[in-house]
């Protein structure tokens, strides 16, 4: 979810940019009543990572502690179901831009900073 809000149109691949383009904002944004559902596997968004490996990936060890730390700060569970809208507003009641520090550690995008930047600005946005 964190990712999502923080995407940039910056990826891995140009595949999984496309990928992330076409869910990012081809659909959530475009319409935060849409859907989504929390995995504790790879999912649509991992589809064309060049990491993933069938439902896993080949950085699990580094992704499952992303992925841990996320649900923790987010109060979520793998098969659990929100709207992005709710999947926003409970983004901005539970983590700040400097939380993201900690949730985040591991990420080769947290440096960029383009992650808190997002999230801070949805944060005004909501206020």
């Amino acid at each position: 979810m964190l990712c999502a809000i923080g995407w940039q149109g910056r990826g891995y691949s140009p595949d999984f940019t496309d990928n992330m383009n076409a869910i990012v904002l081809g659909r959530l944004r475009a319409d935060p009543t849409t859907e989504v559902i929390f995995t504790g596997t790879a999912d649509s968004i991992c589809g064309p990572c060049p990491s993933r490996r069938g439902m896993g990936c080949a950085s699990n060890e580094r992704i499952a502690g992303l992925d841990a730390r996320h649900a923790k700060a987010l109060g979520i569970t793998p098969g659990q179901r929100m709207s992005w809208a709710e999947a926003q507003a409970r983004a901005t009641s539970r983590v700040t831009p400097e939380d993201m520090n900690g949730t985040c550690t591991g990420c080769q995008w947290l440096g960029l900073g383009m992650c808190q930047t997002a999230l801070a600005r949805l944060r005004a946005e909501t206020e």
